[in-house]
């Protein structure tokens, strides 16, 4: 994929026209990769599923083959969401922000669950499944 440099465009240039610019020089991995934050949806019921990060390998990734990748932090390598847990994200559409700094992913699931955690030995429908209320966490109602 052609990726213009988000600092060569003007700023209507990057909220209003049709390059792709995605500024991935705010934020890096520990390898020095840049990343941007990416928040996946149910497209159905418009959960938020999961935040994440993804460098220029992991948007390329996700595109080409229409299931969510991240870039991982914590393990600084590639991160197909569902390689080992089987709970992949098929991905419906990829929207960017307008300063080109952060992406949409809606997803379909194609099991129940997205989280590593489990909840009665299942997958958790969102890696968001508890509020905060005072100075503690508590499960959050679906």
């Amino acid at each position: 994929m052609a990726w213009r440099d988000s600092t060569a465009l003007s700023t209507d240039e990057l909220e209003e026209g049709g390059d792709i610019a995605l500024d991935f020089g705010r934020f890096s991995s520990a390898s020095g990769d840049g990343v941007i934050p990416v928040v996946a949806q149910d497209v159905e019921s418009r959960d938020v599923l999961v935040l994440a990060h993804a460098n220029r390998t992991a948007v390329d990734y996700t595109l080409q083959n229409r299931v969510a990748a991240f870039w991982s932090l914590s393990r600084d390598q590639l991160w197909v969401k569902g390689e080992t847990s089987g709970n992949f994200l098929d991905v419906v559409e990829v929207r960017v922000n307008c300063e080109q700094n952060s992406l949409l992913y809606l997803v379909r699931l194609r099991n129940e669950g997205v989280c590593h955690t489990l909840e009665d030995g299942v997958a958790r429908h969102s890696c968001y499944y508890r509020r905060i209320t005072g100075d503690r966490l508590e499960p959050a109602k679906r």
